[in-house]
C-alpha cells in the first residue's frame, strides 16, 4: 500500500456513499457502495483480512481511490448501479449487453394505443413489459397477441380518428377546434380480423380500450381475468341479439384457451405474485434465471448472462443481478424467492420497496414447495449456461480465430486440428483414474474420449499417473504411426481403457490411430517435464503444453501455458478466443475425469464380498441380500436355508459357505 492510498484511508468519512477504485492507468476497475465509507473501504486493506480471491486480486491493482458521499444507503445503491453501467468496471458483476434487451410497449399515451417492441424503458405514462433476452421471442409474442386481440399495428397519427383523450377515461365531447380526419379505407389487417380499424371509425374508444385492457391482463399473466371478460362480453352480446359480435368474441375466447392449453402452467401453494431467481456459474460467467409467477401460475421466464463473476460469492452475484434487473423492470412483485441470500439485504430490500411503492419480501427457502421451485429454476439456469457453451463452440469463426491464436502463441507450424487433453482425478491416491478428451477443429469429439484406470501408481503421484496414462496411449506408436491394436482391453487388475459409454470395443480402436497435433495436460512445468520424458522414451515428436494458474484461486489477467520447447511461461491474454478454447478443453478433461472417478469410487464403495464368489451373479446376490440383509447374516445361515432361496442351488450354497466361512449362530429365545 503506497502513501497516497494510506492518506486517503485516514481521511475517509463515516457516512454512506460509493467508492471508486482506479488502476495505474486511471481506469475504473471497481465501484462499491457502503453504509460507512470509512469502515468498508479500510476493510480491504487490513492485515489478515479474510478477503475473497477476487478481492485479493483487486487490491493488487488499486492505485487510487475516489468516493462520493450521499445521504442514505439507498442513494448509494442507486448511484453505484449508475457508475457500474457507465464505466463497466472489470471487477464488478455486470449484465452482458444490458442496454440491448427489448421490451413490449403498450403506448397508452396514444389516442388508440399500439403494442410493439422497443429497446428502452421510460417512465412516460406508457406500460412496458420485460426486459426480454430473446428479441425473436418478443416478435413471436406480439404476433400471437395480434392474432388473438385486434389492436392496430400501424404508425399513423391517430389524433384525427376520434376526439383526443387519456386512455381508459370516458370519451369526451370533441373540442371546438377538432376536426375528424379518417383514412380513405382500412388496411389488410382489418379484413383478416387483426385490427378493429379505428382509422375508419369501425371501432370507437370504448371497444378498442377493452381490447387493450385484455392485452395488458394477458401480458401481466392474469389469464383468468381475460377469459372472464371475454365470456361476459360474449354473453352480453348474445343477450342483446348481437350474434355476429358474439361469434367474434367466442372465437377470441377459444383462441386464448388454446394458447393457455399449450403452456406449461405450474400451480403453487401461493397465489400471490412471485419472481423466483436462481444462478448457475461457470468460468467467468453466471446465468441468472428468473421465473415469473402471477396468481400462482407460471406466466413466463427469462435468463440473463452476468460477466465478471469468477470467484465471486453467490450472495454478491445475486445482489448485483437483482439491483441491475429491477432498476429497469416495469413491475416488481410482492415476493422474490431466491436461491441465495443477497449481500446487503436490508439496503436492497429498502430500495426494492421504494421502487415498488409498497411492501415486498425476500425469501430464501429451506424446505417445502418453494425449495422445489428454486431447484427447477436452478436446473433451467444450468441448461441455459450449457447452451451458451455449445453455441460458442458452434461458432466456426471464433473457433478458427482461437486455433490461430494457439498456433501463434505456441509457434506451431499450423493451427492444431486435433487436440488431446489429459487429466488425473483421485482422492488422496484412492480411485486413481485419468481422462483423455479430444477436440477436432475446435469442437469436442466425445466418441474419441478415453478413460484410464491408473494401476501402477501407489498413493497420490500426479506425475507418475500422467506418465502411465501417456505411456499406455502412445506406447505402440512408432514415430507418428499407430498400430491397430494400440489399446489393451484386459480383465482383472490389468489396465483398462474405456470410452464415454463403456469399455473400448475392438472395432473402435482405430480412433487411437489418429495422431494429435497438440497435447495439453492439466498442470505446470513439472507435469510437462514428466510427460515429455515419456514422449522422448517412445520417440514421439508431438507439441506438448501444460495449462496452470500460478496463483490458484486468484483472479489473474492471463492463464499460464508451459510449452516443452520454451523455458519461459507463455500467456494468452484474458478475453482472447485462444485462451477461452484452452480453458474449455481443460475443463472438459477435468469434468470427464471427475465423472469417471466418482463412478469408480462408487463401485468400490458398494462392492460386496459376494462379488468374488464364483457362480454368484447379480440375481443370486440380490436374493441373498434381500433375504438376509448382510454378509454376517448369510454366514450364520445353514446350507439348507441358503439352497432353499429362489435361484440358488446346493452347490452354490456350499460355495458361499466355503468362501465366507461357516458361522454357527446360537438360537435366542424370547
Amino acid at each position: 500500500m503506497n502513501d497516497h492510498i494510506r492518506a486517503i484511508l485516514d481521511t475517509l468519512p463515516h457516512t454512506p456513499g460509493i467508492y471508486i477504485y482506479r488502476d495505474e492507468h486511471g481506469t475504473v476497475i471497481y465501484v462499491g457502495k457502503a453504509t460507512s465509507l470509512h469502515s468498508r473501504v479500510r476493510s480491504y486493506f487490513q492485515e489478515g483480512a479474510d478477503l475473497s480471491p477476487k478481492n485479493r486480486a483487486l487490491i493488487l491493482h488499486i492505485e487510487d481511490i475516489e468516493y462520493i458521499v450521499v445521504g442514505s444507503a439507498i442513494e448509494a445503491l442507486i448511484l453505484e448501479n449508475e457508475y457500474i453501467k457507465r464505466f463497466q468496471p472489470k471487477y464488478n458483476v455486470r449484465l452482458r449487453d444490458d442496454k440491448n434487451y427489448p421490451y413490449i410497449k403498450v403506448s397508452l399515451t396514444d389516442n388508440f394505443p399500439r403494442v410493439y417492441r422497443v429497446r428502452s424503458f421510460r417512465q412516460d405514462g406508457n406500460r412496458y413489459f420485460g426486459p426480454y433476452t430473446n428479441a425473436g421471442a418478443v416478435d413471436v409474442t406480439l404476433d400471437l397477441l395480434n392474432k388473438i386481440f385486434p389492436f392496430r399495428a400501424c404508425r399513423y397519427d391517430d389524433v384525427g380518428w376520434a376526439p383526443p383523450r387519456s386512455w381508459g377515461k370516458p370519451e369526451p365531447a370533441a373540442p371546438a377546434e377538432w376536426r375528424q380526419k379518417l383514412l380513405p379505407r382500412p388496411c389488410t389487417q382489418y379484413f383478416i380480423h387483426r385490427c378493429g380499424a379505428p382509422c375508419v371509425a369501425k371501432v370507437g374508444h370504448a371497444e378498442y380500450d377493452a381490447v387493450i385492457r385484455q392485452v395488458l391482463l394477458f401480458l401481466e399473466g392474469k389469464h383468468e381475468a381475460v377469459l372472464d371478460e371475454l365470456r361476459a362480453a360474449m354473453e352480453a352480446a348474445a343477450e342483446h341479439l348481437e350474434f355476429e359480435r358474439a361469434t367474434v368474441l367466442r372465437d377470441r375466447l377459444q383462441a386464448v384457451e388454446q394458447v393457455l392449453a399449450k403452456q406449461k402452467i405450474i400451480n403453487t401453494t401461493n397465489t400471490t405474485d412471485q419472481d423466483v431467481i436462481a444462478l448457475a456459474s461457470a468460468e467467468d460467467e453466471t446465468c441468472a434465471q428468473i421465473f415469473f409467477f402471477r396468481d400462482g401460475k407460471l406466466a413466463g421466464r427469462e435468463s440473463f448472462i452476468l460477466k465478471g463473476t469468477r470467484d465471486t460469492p453467490a450472495g454478491e452475484i445475486m445482489a448485483s443481478f437483482i439491483q441491475q434487473f429491477y432498476e429497469h423492470a416495469p413491475a416488481i412483485p410482492g415476493e422474490l424467492v431466491l436461491q441465495h441470500t443477497p449481500d446487503d439485504q436490508e439496503e436492497l430490500l429498502a430500495w426494492l420497496r421504494q421502487r415498488r411503492g409498497s411492501a415486498l419480501s425476500l425469501t430464501v427457502p429451506k424446505r417445502g414447495d418453494k425449495v422445489r421451485l428454486v431447484e427447477m429454476v436452478t436446473s433451467n439456469a444450468e441448461q441455459v449456461l450449457e447452451q451458451e457453451r455449445i453455441r460458442w463452440l458452434s461458432d466456426s469463426q471464433k473457433t478458427a480465430l482461437a486455433l490461430e491464436e494457439i498456433r501463434a502463441a505456441l509457434n506451431l507450424a499450423a493451427p492444431p486440428q486435433r487436440i488431446e487433453c489429459y487429466d488425473i482425478s483421485n482422492i488422496q491416491g484412492t480411485a486413481n483414474v485419468g481422462s483423455m478428451v479430444v477436440f477436432e477443429g475446435g469442437k469436442p469429439k466425445p466418441s474419441d474420449y478415453r478413460r484410464f484406470k491408473i494401476t501402477s501408481v501407489e498413493g497420490s503421484d500426479d506425475y507418475a499417473s500422467h506418465q502411465e496414462m501417456l505411456r499406455r496411449r502412445f506406447k505402440r506408436m512408432d514415430r507418428a504411426t499407430l498400430m491397430t491394436d494400440v489399446v489393451e482391453v484386459m480383465e482383472g487388475t490389468l489396465p483398462v481403457v474405456e470410452t464415454e459409454t463403456g469399455s473400448l470395443p475392438s472395432d473402435e480402436m482405430n480412433s487411437f490411430q489418429r495422431v494429435p497435433d497438440l497435447i495439453i495436460v492439466d498442470g505446470g512445468r513439472g507435469h510437462v517435464n514428466a510427460d515429455l520424458a515419456i514422449l522422448q522414451e517412445l520417440h514421439i515428436d508431438i507439441p506438448l503444453v501444460g495449462v496452470a494458474k500460478e496463483n490458484h484461486g486468484a483472479i489473474s489477467e492471463e492463464e499460464t501455458l508451459y510449452a516443452m520447447s520454451n523455458p519461459t511461461p507463455i500467456s494468452l491474454p484474458r478475453g482472447s478466443q485462444g485462451l477461452y478454447l484452452v480453458q474449455r478443453i481443460r475443463d472438459e478433461a477435468h469434468r470427464f475425469a471427475i465423472t469417471y472417478h466418482r463412478q469408480v469410487r462408487s463401485t468400490k464403495t458398494f462392492k460386496s464380498v459376494l462379488d468374488e464368489i464364483p457362480g454368484i451373479g447379480p440375481k443370486r446376490k440380490k436374493a441373498l441380500m434381500r433375504r438376509y440383509g448382510s454378509v454376517r447374516a448369510i454366514a450364520a445361515a445353514s446350507i439348507e436355508d441358503l439352497a432353499a432361496l429362489d435361484g440358488m442351488t446346493r452347490d452354490a450354497a456350499e460355495r458361499v459357505k466355503e468362501f465366507i466361512g461357516v458361522k454357527e449362530s446360537p438360537t435366542e429365545e424370547a
